[in-house]
């Protein structure tokens, strides 16, 4: 009976001539005086007399749970909830929430828009910028992260997925949660997950161990996006909606943007870190890593201070709580505007019929772990019946289009997004090696080398009695030579190789040169002494500034797309925004056979961000309103890991192509689009619709 309390107040109401009266039992619930003038007229909620006083935000307008259950024994139900068929159930309930859909629009309308969305606004934007900022990180770190940890290629191909393989469970695990546990408590746990394992990956040492906390820092960060959306639009008016949510995109470039100037800033620095011995090192890319977290953390902090989404709680029965945040929203905007005397006219709220199984365990049943499981199965068996919801007669057609839509936007934008800087590093590589020095059949002997090489080649020569002191080799390599009597002390390498050479009575004292770096040499009579350990690297040299400032460039051009879609968004349609912005983005790809510098790469790479983010931002509005508020959380997260997994299949087919051919990944990227936004048209637009 404890559940099915709000329903019965619902009762108890009978909506009259416009207002709602309620029974005599002896409450006050408001509109039994008569019509007072307007600055004599008192809210439900507050009042002062001689004998008693009520505090503003005081709740008066719900009869006590004792009392109706004693009315509910004196009245003669018709039909127990237990024996009536489930369809019936849902019936009603489909009901009441069409009803509860209307009024909660107009009760929107009349807290206005003001000081608490805009409050709302800055404490998700800094959630949605967590976002943007992981999914750079690993980018920007990698090449420093390779050389720190002697990663293979494969390992580095693996720890630029594995972001977005967490972000993929994420999304489906957490958007499902959220539509049960809540919006606030959900993003809460994501965001406390990607702060955490962010914070702990900067410092641990080992390859596996970092992998698997970027798993778990995706894994966190994956459910922001399915809860944010919808979280913001639950406290958005119809007319407000689109336009206000494609706001809230920005911060995403703005998350690319801070990363993108803090790695500028931050990595090529080497000095910015400490060493602990010769096993702990905490280079400057580890601080790059640190600092990435602080959007998360200060969002995680502000969020403590908002409330739960009223529109989730009126969806699982929780009218009293509904009602207390509506009324703060309406009178922080309200003082905001100068206008405190504005009254919260709502007196009650219509509440959806419930009918999940609450299985409630007692303390004295079981052990905790038994409870915590039953609490823990139930509740994800609970997502999985919202997954299969959304596929459901009713929504499998819009469901499947969105999919699809989703999953050839994902493919073609993080696609090309790895695939034009891999070019653009291509370009730098053909131009570096059309500057390379090449040596043969040179004679030395009796020299001491404590100065850089550089790109060089050194065929058939002779190294006769030659010390190698403190001196560094870069992309250096030693083809058919002959080392003899020399002497290598405190030298470092990068991608130096010696092939087909005779070493003999050489010795290597304290040298990166490893013995996979000899190949198919002899070494005759040779001592290699005090190796060093790890993988050492000038980070003033190595690290590409170009990069970091293509990803700036490449996120800053999206800032014009950003406007022109949040001002248009209610005025020409989602719609005709998503289908409009993907085959714009599929034009632009054409333009990319004419990248054959890394000059036009960059140019074409920010005209294809700006055309395509007005399809990203149309597509966010679209998945909130389509789906009712009890499944909206779950759609959003399960099109939302399609789009990771279409990012993941993405990076990994068109960075395979660079270097061989652009036909490929320019054709799949445009096919793509094109598919896409075509099918995107035969979607129902929502822009007229309230929020379900």
């Amino acid at each position: 009976d404890g559940y099915r309390n709000t329903n019965q107040v619902s009762d108890d109401y009978r909506y009259q001539d416009g207002n709602y009266d309620a029974p005599n039992d002896g409450y006050y619930r408001g509109g039994d005086e008569p019509a007072q003038e307007e600055d004599a007229q008192s809210d439900v909620t507050e009042g002062h007399d001689e004998d008693d006083e009520v505090y503003e935000g005081e709740y008066q307008g719900i009869p006590h749970p004792d009392d109706i259950k004693e009315k509910q024994k004196k009245r003669a139900p018709a039909m127990d909830d237990e024996y009536r068929d489930r369809a019936d159930l849902m019936a009603e309930r489909m009901e009441d929430e069409e009803q509860l859909a209307h009024q909660y629009e107009n009760i929107i309308e009349e807290c206005g828009h003001g000081r608490f969305q805009w409050t709302l606004f800055f404490v998700l934007g800094l959630a949605l910028m967590a976002d943007g900022v992981e999914v750079f990180v690993v980018g920007f770190v990698l090449p420093s992260a390779e050389k720190d940890m002697c990663l293979s290629s494969s390992n580095k191909g693996m720890l630029g997925l594995i972001v977005y393989l967490g972000m993929m469970v994420g999304a489906v695990l957490l958007g499902g949660l959220a539509d049960k546990l809540g919006r606030k408590q959900c993003l809460i746990i994501s965001l406390a997950i990607n702060a955490a394992f962010a914070f702990l990956s900067s410092f641990v040492q080992g390859y596996g161990f970092f992998l698997f906390c970027r798993l778990i820092s995706g894994l966190g960060i994956g459910g922001t996006l399915p809860i944010v959306f919808p979280y913001f639009s639950e406290f958005l008016s119809r007319e407000k909606r689109g336009e206000h949510l494609s706001w809230l995109c920005m911060f995403w470039m703005i998350g690319g943007i801070y990363a993108s100037a803090m790695a500028w800033s931050i990595i090529p620095h080497y000095g910015w870190g400490f060493s602990m011995g010769t096993k702990y090192h905490f280079h400057s890319w580890r601080v790059f890593v640190l600092v990435c977290a602080l959007p998360c953390i200060a969002s995680l902090v502000a969020l403590k201070f908002m409330p739960e989404s009223p529109r989730f709680l009126l969806e699982i029965g929780k009218h009293d709580e509904a009602w207390m945040i509506l009324k703060q929203v309406h009178d922080t905007n309200m003082r905001a505007k100068g206008e405190p005397e504005r009254v919260f006219t709502v007196s009650y709220i219509k509440t959806p019929k419930q009918v999940d199984e609450f299985i409630e365990i007692q303390s004295s049943t079981g052990t905790w772990y038994q409870r915590w499981l039953v609490r823990i199965t139930t509740t994800l068996k609970q997502v999985w019946d919202n997954v299969l919801y959304c596929l459901t007669a009713q929504y499998r057609m819009n469901t499947l289009m969105l999919a699809v839509v989703w999953f050839t936007m994902a493919l073609s934008y993080y696609g090309l997004i790895v695939w034009f800087p891999d070019m653009i590093r291509y370009f730098q590589d053909e131009a570096y090696e059309s500057r390379v020095k090449i040596f043969d059949e040179e004679e030395v002997s009796h020299f001491t080398f404590n100065f850089t090489l550089e790109n060089q080649i050194h065929r058939n020569g002779e190294y006769k009695n030659d010390k190698f002191i403190g001196m560094k080799f870069k992309e250096v390599r030693f083809e058919d030579s002959l080392f003899e009597d020399c002497y290598f002390e405190d030298v470092r390498s990068s991608e130096t190789f010696f092939e087909n050479c005779t070493i003999i009575s050489t010795v290597f004292y304290n040298t990166d040169l490893y013995e996979h770096k000899f190949i198919n040499c002899r070494l005759i009579n040779t001592t290699f002494m005090m190796e060093k350990e790890g993988c050492h690297i000038d980070f003033e040299e190595d690290n590409d500034f170009l990069i970091y400032l293509v990803s700036f460039l490449g996120s800053l051009s999206v800032l014009p797309g950003n406007i022109i879609s949040a001002l248009l968004m209610d005025k020409i349609g989602r719609i005709k925004m998503i289908g409009g912005s993907m085959l714009i983005s599929a034009v632009c790809c054409f333009f990319l056979f004419f990248g054959n510098s890394e000059s036009a790469m960059i140019g074409w790479q920010c005209l294809f961000c700006g055309a395509s983010i007005a399809a990203w931002n149309a597509l966010d509005v679209i998945t909130v309103e389509l789906y009712p508020t009890d499944k909206r959380g779950t759609a959003f997260g399960i099109l939302n890991g399609l789009c990771k997994f279409g990012a993941i299949l993405g990076n990994s087919i068109f960075s395979s192509f660079v270097g061989i051919t652009k036909v490929v990944p320019i054709l799949l990227a445009s096919s793509a689009l094109v598919g896409g936004g075509l099918l995107a048209l035969r979607l129902p637009e929502t822009r007229e619709q309230v929020l379900m």
